[in-house]
């Protein structure tokens, strides 16, 4: 039976003393002693009891307290507004508290699976690990915390405490659609469809570009501002935003129908951007500049488009119609005077392009490298390591007067004693697609000229960005900017034949892509020395070259809608020129929509080289692989990719990218015919 030992010891203590005094008294008084020995009996079965007693009662107290606690603790673990599930490892339900049905709102039976609850849980992910994770079941978000416990004969099993959090996740979700879009749109070839209107047509067409976005914005229910002749400003909650994704921002293809001078399309660009921080974190300073960022990258990307800002990233509706070629080169000429006096402070120019350079980016490093000859500086065109595309150019001009030096290879670049280098990148704006990436970190001063329409990622801090995406080419840019430069340039015949075998290869001998000013440029060049019987010398193609061409074509598979895919599974030097040359082979087919090759351009990274014949956008099919291009014209590089995952990832996007413009048609021509009926 269990004692109060402290107050029995005590009592004991006692009881030894008295009875040492009553030996003490025996030896003086025995009848005295014996009548106190017999007190002292009775006192220490007395005192026994009252012990006794006291434990009892204690016992009785402690009992009474625990079970009070234990009935209290079984009360709160059923009624706590928490579903607690005990799992074995198997995932198999041992336990659940009596909420657990209520907020799961199934009733959870013992030895049932919980992933026939949750169908995406798996125990495997979280036993004997603590943690937290949030998940949805159907229109419930729950916050679950997870822990392993061990139960008697050392069972593993894990503790899942599940709360129901919806309503604040629907609170959260209610703040971040009512947050606000601020949206920059400007009609981007304003100039272009409103030269050589009277007034009372320039009035008819902005009356009908008003009626259209005026309809747009009711739509939505936000507020619109034309704060220019060819600017507006509109601001949404994002909820419609969502809407206006949703339906792809169709507006632009009702803007696209409308027509100005010469029967050009009015298009539009826009820059979105959301206000996804509090209040507190973000101006409506840093929204407006947002937003303005994606205006420019909609319009460095060609127009007809629109650049949705979430979260840090950039999403793209539309781009459908073609770039506008400008009739006037003011611009031109401006960039021209600019990079003059900008040459004149540098000590050393470097030149670069993109990696495995072509005819075009060649052709363009030569024209900057006239630049800086005609101004006595000292200059450097640099090469990758991999250009067997222009290696032919390349031997010609080893032995040129003017060309001893100047061409070094990627790993030969060294600054030296340059107190003030500069740095120009032509026929790319992508930082890691650059001959030599190191030099964008060692030069501070960069020039970027290039046609190819604008990506997400582009290299920063430039002097200046020289992009015109109507274009033919980077050779094109950079020849009428020499036009400027100077009065009296003086050009060699591999100057000009370079400019010229640029322009030629990227218009497909003035097939595609080639406006008046195009022709403008060609025709300069020749006048200045540009040898067409060169140009025909050096894309001359060797007996393996042309029967892998013959084979690539000849491998090519065909799907519906127009789509023609084909590969080239054998890394050989010219492969990505035979790429390209399939690619625009296969196009010149009946009904042939897009084509795409594929090709192992080394054994760790495969290229897609894409062509269109107008309709569809294979830039946007470019991007998804990291790469871009123009509209009609475009490509990519997958590093440690596989040959045939990517291919069969290019006919994927392709087929929908094809079957989405086929929708759009047919209810172009849908909304035509309710038009003409009414």
């Amino acid at each position: 039976m269990p004692r109060n030992l402290s107050a029995w010891i005590d009592l004991c203590i006692h009881l030894t003393v008295m009875l040492v005094l009553i030996g003490l008294l025996a030896c003086y008084h025995k009848y005295l002693a014996a009548m106190a020995f017999v007190v002292w009996i009775m006192l220490a079965f007395f005192a026994r009891d009252r012990s006794i007693d006291r434990a009892r009662r204690f016992r009785h107290h402690f009992e009474s307290i625990l079970t009070g606690v234990t009935e209290m603790m079984k009360v709160a673990v059923k009624e706590i507004p928490i579903a607690i599930v005990i799992l074995d490892i198997d995932g198999k339900i041992q336990w659940s508290n009596k909420r657990s049905t209520k907020i799961i709102g199934r009733k959870l039976s013992q030895d049932l699976f919980f992933n026939e609850v949750w169908s995406d849980f798996n125990i495997e992910k979280y036993f004997d690990i603590e943690g937290e994770f949030q998940t949805k079941q159907e229109d419930k978000t729950f916050r679950v915390f997870h822990a392993p416990i061990t139960a008697k004969n050392n069972i593993k099993m894990l503790a899942l405490y599940i709360r129901d959090v919806s309503d604040v996740e629907q609170l959260k979700h209610e703040y971040l659609m009512s947050r606000t879009v601020l949206i920059y749109v400007q009609i981007d070839n304003y100039d272009e469809v409103t030269s050589g209107l009277s007034e009372a047509e320039l009035a008819a067409l902005m009356l009908e570009i008003n009626r259209i976005l005026e309809a747009w914005r009711e739509s939505l229910g936000g507020f619109l501002r034309r704060v220019s002749s060819d600017q507006y400003i509109v601001i949404l909650e994002r909820a419609m935003l969502d809407k206006a994704i949703e339906q792809k921002f169709d507006v632009l293809d009702k803007i696209r129908q409308l027509a100005g001078a010469r029967k050009l399309p009015v298009t539009l660009s826009m820059g979105a951007a959301v206000a996804e921080k509090v209040p507190n974190e973000q101006s409506m300073a840093e929204l407006d500049r947002n937003a303005q960022a994606g205006l420019d990258l909609a319009l460095g990307r060609g127009g007809d488009q629109v650049t949705v800002s979430i979260n840090g990233k950039n999403q793209f509706f539309g781009g459908k119609a073609k770039a506008v070629e400008k009739n006037s080169r003011v611009r031109a000429r401006v960039i021209a005077h600019a990079m003059r006096e900008i040459f004149e402070g540098a000590d050393e120019i470097f030149i670069m392009g993109h990696h495995n350079e072509d005819f075009d980016c060649f052709g363009a490093a030569m024209g900057v490298a006239l630049m800086a000859r005609h101004l006595h500086k000292n200059f450097h065109i640099i090469l990758s390591d991999m250009n067997s595309g222009i290696d032919k150019f390349v031997d010609v001009l080893r032995n040129a007067e003017n060309y001893p030096d100047e061409i070094i290879k990627s790993n030969e670049v060294t600054l030296g004693n340059s107190v003030s280098p500069l740095l120009i990148v032509v026929d790319t704006h992508i930082p890691h697609l650059v001959a030599a990436p190191a030099l964008l970190e060692k030069i501070s001063r960069i020039i970027v000229i290039d046609h190819h329409r604008r990506s997400e990622n582009v290299i920063k801090n430039t002097l200046f960005f020289y992009s015109e995406t109507a274009a033919s080419s980077a050779s094109e840019l950079v020849t009428e900017l020499l036009m400027y430069f100077s009065d009296n340039l003086k050009f060699s015949k591999y100057d000009a034949t370079g400019l010229y075998s640029g322009i030629v290869v990227d218009t497909k001998n003035f097939l595609v892509g080639a406006g008046a000013r195009t022709f403008d440029a060609a025709a300069y060049l020749r006048r200045n020395g540009a040898d067409p019987v060169l140009v025909s010398e050096l894309f001359r193609t060797d007996y393996e070259t042309t029967m892998a061409l013959s084979k690539a074509e000849a491998n090519a598979e065909y799907y519906e809608g127009g789509l023609l895919v084909s590969k080239i599974t054998t890394v050989m030097p010219n492969v990505q020129i035979i790429a390209a040359q399939t690619a625009d082979a296969l196009l010149r087919i009946e009904g042939a929509q897009m084509t795409i090759v594929c090709f192992q351009l080394t054994q760790n990274v495969v290229g897609i080289s894409a062509r269109s014949s107008g309709d569809c956008n294979v830039q946007v099919i470019m991007e998804q692989f990291g790469g871009g291009g123009h509209q009609n014209v475009a490509g990519a590089q997958v590093k440690d990719g596989n040959l045939e995952d990517v291919k069969a990832k290019a006919i994927a996007l392709g087929r929908k990218m094809i079957a989405d413009v086929e929708k759009e048609k047919s209810a172009l021509k849908n909304s035509e015919a309710k038009e003409i009926k009414k």
